[in-house]
């Protein structure tokens, strides 16, 4: 097996894009990726439309935390993916650094919460199979 690739996935809140976005990486990476997600300015929580959105495709995001992105400072990773929030980490060590503009979901209704979702799994899934894909 090959060295894992590290992906950070940043947000203001660390409450719903970059959560999710780091749920979908581990999914879909398995044990080729190693993923995280942090905030700017965390909220404490991990907001229980976004728990309600995974627990639907089967996954636990009870078992996050909204974490500080300065727990991330001077940190190698492969990639760095902010979410379209204008959020910057210039002390994250990446290698390639990429903005998604994806909409906040926080104030959606469930369905239109739920396109966020998809989106970002949609993305998430792009991103790994970029970084896994056996290099000719």
């Amino acid at each position: 097996m090959t060295n894992p690739k590290r992906i950070l996935f940043v947000c203001v809140e660390n409450s719903n894009r970059s959560q999710m976005a780091e749920a979908f990486a581990r999914i879909h990476g398995k044990d080729q990726v190693l993923a995280d997600s942090a905030g700017s300015r965390p909220s404490g929580r991990v907001n229980p439309k976004a728990i309600e959105a995974m627990r639907e495709l089967g996954y636990d995001l009870t078992q996050h935390t909204s974490k500080g992105l300065e727990g991330f400072n001077g940190t190698q990773v492969d990639v760095a993916v902010t979410m379209g929030c204008g959020d910057e980490c210039p002390l994250v060590l990446a290698n390639e650094r990429i903005d998604w503009q994806i909409p906040d979901p926080r104030d959606m209704t469930p369905e239109e919460f739920r396109g966020v979702r998809d989106l970002i799994e949609s993305k998430v899934k792009q991103l790994v199979g970029k970084l896994t894909a056996p290099r000719a």
